[in-house]
């Protein structure tokens, strides 16, 4: 795709060292932080997430809290149920089946009960490294706005075609910067695209 280039040096412009936003100490609590910042900010995790860790930082821990307890603290998350109940159980399927580490490859974090597809893609990123595309809301939305993916595509359908176009050694960066990109500038609502240099190759500018 001619636009990639293009695409891929206004990123590096904007942003030249893209980080992970949650804060963290382990792959175990990557994962949890990560469950926690299904629509919400990363600024909102973080703060509950520094009194989480504080008494429950291990799988084997978090299930000695107890889901009750893990609800009143992570409430501030929202959707408080569904993640605590994602929580407990993936922290009991890597007791059960992992003895208590989390794995380091794709196919075994997917296969942990509560933990998807882009939660898996951002931990094997942020944790271990590997060079692959977590497509969330942001990414997602850019990406079929730059015409990077079908418009109506499945976050997996855009997750396969991103990885044939941004090239290997820069994958886990381009997640960053078009999380950051959503985050600050593509937004949802009202993105800043007067002073866009995609401007012209953006479905949402001509669309309007």
């Amino acid at each position: 795709m001619k636009n990639i280039e293009n695409i891929l040096s206004y990123l590096d412009e904007l942003y030249p060292e893209p980080k992970c936003a949650l804060n963290f100490s382990s792959p175990y609590e990557l994962l949890v932080a990560v469950i926690l910042s299904a629509q919400c900010t990363d600024k909102r995790v973080n703060i509950v997430t520094e009194k989480l860790f504080k008494i429950a930082n291990t799988p084997q821990k978090m299930l000695n809290l107890g889901q009750d307890k893990l609800k009143e603290i992570i409430h501030p998350c929202g959707f408080y149920n569904n993640k605590s109940k994602a929580i407990i159980a993936t922290s009991r399927d890597l007791i059960k089946r992992f003895d208590g580490v989390v794995p380091d490859n794709l196919n075994d974090l997917i296969s942990l009960e509560g933990v998807g597809r882009k939660t898996a893609n951002v931990v094997i990123a942020v944790a271990f490294g590997e060079q692959t595309i977590a497509v969330d809301t942001h990414v997602h939305r850019i990406s079929s706005r730059l015409g990077l993916c079908k418009q109506k595509s499945t976050p997996f359908e855009c997750e396969k075609s991103l990885l044939k176009l941004v090239p290997n050694d820069r994958r886990s960066k381009f997640h960053h910067q078009m999380i950051w990109f959503g985050r600050e500038r593509c937004k949802a609502i009202k993105p800043n695209c007067f002073d866009c240099k995609l401007k012209n190759i953006c479905k949402y500018k001509k669309g309007k």
